[in-house]
């Protein structure tokens, strides 16, 4: 049996519909910085698409590889929610039960919103 190494390296995806906060989320994880001001991510970064259906041509070339797909919706916004089935399906096509989901609620702070 090979030696297992100390530090497994995991790739995470994260997708969902425009301004549900994915940038944020990653944000907040690796820098533990919130930014209050909307700015939509241009291109791929971290690979926050934006939501951007023009990117959608590159989505599969980066589920292939991943372990985990995150996928956020905004509570404030049933479409967002709704249209997570479309991003799962698209990670299950890719890698079916290979892949570890997971869906996120965000901006619970909104509760106005609601």
């Amino acid at each position: 049996m090979a030696p297992v190494s100390a530090l497994a390296k995991y790739k995470l995806i994260f997708f969902g519909e425009q301004s549900v906060g994915k940038t944020n989320i990653i944000t907040r994880f690796m820098y533990d910085k919130f930014d209050n001001t909307y700015q939509a991510t241009i291109g791929i970064d971290f690979l926050d698409t934006a939501g951007q259906e023009r990117f959608r041509s590159l989505i599969p070339s980066y589920i292939r590889d991943s372990s985990v797909a995150v996928i956020v919706f905004d509570v404030a916004s049933r479409q967002s929610f709704l249209n997570t089935s479309k991003w799962i399906e698209e990670v299950r096509s890719e890698r079916g039960s290979d892949v570890i989901i997971v869906l996120v609620g965000n901006k619970t702070d909104l509760v106005e919103k609601r």
